[in-house]
């Protein structure tokens, strides 16, 4: 045979063999997660962190359920999931010691972990021109170090354990969920605002830093979602209002938001890093 048509005859078994070990090990090139991965995903007892865990499950990826302070919501959150190996870690992350404490739990009831989605967050009302300064500050204090300082450090954290498991870093994944509220502000919750800007920064600053190991860092910012946090605005006097943003004239189902989220955790292309994805039914254009 001669040698140019040998060449050829190998590269066709190269590239079906490559072709195989993609479909069970993911993409080498891309860092893809292969099926199976452990993700840690936090706020994750009702909404949109319930419904990723949801979406991750389906896929075949095994999940930690995170809540706050709700054992029972995350307990039957993970119940509902398909598939096994499942795990439910509590814990307020608003403090650093906590946020180490349920990381480390997710890495022993997993196994590892291999993408943290950082979903948890508060949203609390604290108008400018009707809140006592006492209130003020605690809704700054609070909302940033739940919506920020606890992404930071559960991020920190999940660098650190990719930084020094056996198999290396490439692979990790950070998904941030932020917000439209970012760039539209927020006149009734400006910390909520301050504090997604802040998160989407802080992603992209790690998506920077975090490329040379292989670990991958994106953001999405959804506008208004049909959650129970959303709920009292959404059934009250200011909630057609609030359909009408978007021209398709009604807000997000969390599956929706959802679906991005489990993209970027999963299959999205390594490219895709420092991005942040607005999913907002085209509420808010920048």
């Amino acid at each position: 045979m001669p040698v140019v048509a040998l060449l050829k005859a190998w590269h066709r078994c190269y590239r079906a063999r490559l072709v195989t070990l993609r479909m069970y090990f993911g993409d080498p090139v891309g860092n893809v997660p292969c099926m199976n991965t452990c993700i840690l995903v936090t706020g994750a007892g009702r909404g949109i962190g319930a419904a990723v865990a949801r979406a991750l499950a389906a896929d075949g990826h095994r999940v930690a359920v995170h809540a706050g302070r709700d054992a029972a919501s995350a307990s039957r959150v993970m119940a509902d999931l398909p598939g096994e190996g499942h795990a439910v870690v509590i814990g307020d992350l608003s403090s650093p010691e906590t946020c180490e404490r349920v990381f480390a739990e997710a890495v022993s009831t997993l196994g590892d972990v291999d993408v943290l989605v950082n979903n948890a967050g508060v949203f609390e009302a604290h108008p400018v021109d009707s809140t006592t300064y006492a209130g003020w500050q605690h809704a700054w204090r609070h909302t940033l170090d739940v919506n920020l300082l606890g992404p930071a450090n559960l991020s920190w954290l999940m660098v650190d354990h990719l930084m020094h498991r056996v198999r290396g870093p490439a692979g990790g994944r950070l998904v941030s969920v932020g917000s439209r509220g970012a760039y539209r502000g927020e006149p009734t919750t400006p910390a909520y605002g301050a504090s997604k800007a802040a998160l989407h920064a802080m992603t992209q600053s790690l998506a920077v830093a975090l490329a040379p190991s292989g670990i991958f860092a994106a953001t999405v910012a959804p506008g208004f979602v049909d959650t129970e946090m959303g709920r009292t605005v959404l059934d009250g006097p200011g909630g057609d209002a609030v359909r009408a943003q978007s021209p398709f004239g009604r807000v997000a189902e969390p599956a929706e938001v959802a679906a991005t989220v489990a993209w970027l955790a999963t299959t999205a292309p390594e490219w895709v890093s420092g991005t942040v994805i607005d999913v907002n039914g085209a509420s808010y254009l920048r």
